[in-house]
Order: C-alpha cells, then structure tokens, then sequence
C-alpha cells in the first residue's frame, strides 16, 4: 500500500510537509493504517463476542427481557472472554518483548 503514496505525484510535497512537524508522511500514514486495523481487530472481537454470549446463553424468545439465567450467563460468558483476551494481550507482550530484545543482542 505504501507504494502506491510513493507514485502519487504529491508525495514529496506532503512529506516535505510532514517532516516539518517532526513524521514523515510514510509514518504518518503507517500509524493510521494501524489504527484502522487495530479498530477493525476490536469490532471483530466484539462482533464475535456479542454473536457467541447470545449463542450459547439467550434461549427464550418469547420475552423482550433477559430471565436470570439468561442474564447470569451473559455476565459469566462475557467476562471469561474479556479475561481470555487479556491474557491473549499479556502473552502478545511478553513475546514480542522478548523478541525485541532477542534482536537488540544479534545487532550488538
């Protein structure tokens, strides 16, 4: 993608631009990429969330309120995702942690 902003005939101009206030217009375009993707990656984890919470816990559809059980399940299921998730983020961490200083002790 980032090649395609290379060829735009404007490119030198915007990263001129950009460079006076410290990020070249590639890092500047890079960042929101991530964010963008990392938006996506969080509505599809909610998405998923939401679709199996109702899954696996609405069963009565003949009320427009969650009954007790219903409502228990929902808090339990949610709660258990949000904890796997956590801990998904903690390991995504730690090894990227250790892969960054893996890298620094072979560039040394």
């Amino acid at each position: 993608m980032l090649s395609q902003l290379d060829q735009h005939p404007y490119t030198e101009r915007i990263e001129r631009m950009y460079n006076n206030y410290g990020q070249s217009y590639h890092e500047q375009r890079l960042q929101q990429l991530m964010e963008q993707k990392q938006l996506k990656d969080f509505m599809r984890m909610y998405s998923n969330l939401v679709s199996r919470c109702f899954d696996d816990c609405i069963v009565d559809f003949t009320s427009n309120k969650l009954n007790d059980k219903e409502q228990s399940c929902v808090n339990r299921c949610t709660l258990k995702n949000m904890k796997l998730n956590e801990r998904i983020g903690q390991r995504f961490a730690e090894e990227n942690a250790k892969l960054m200083e893996d890298q620094a002790r072979m560039g040394q």
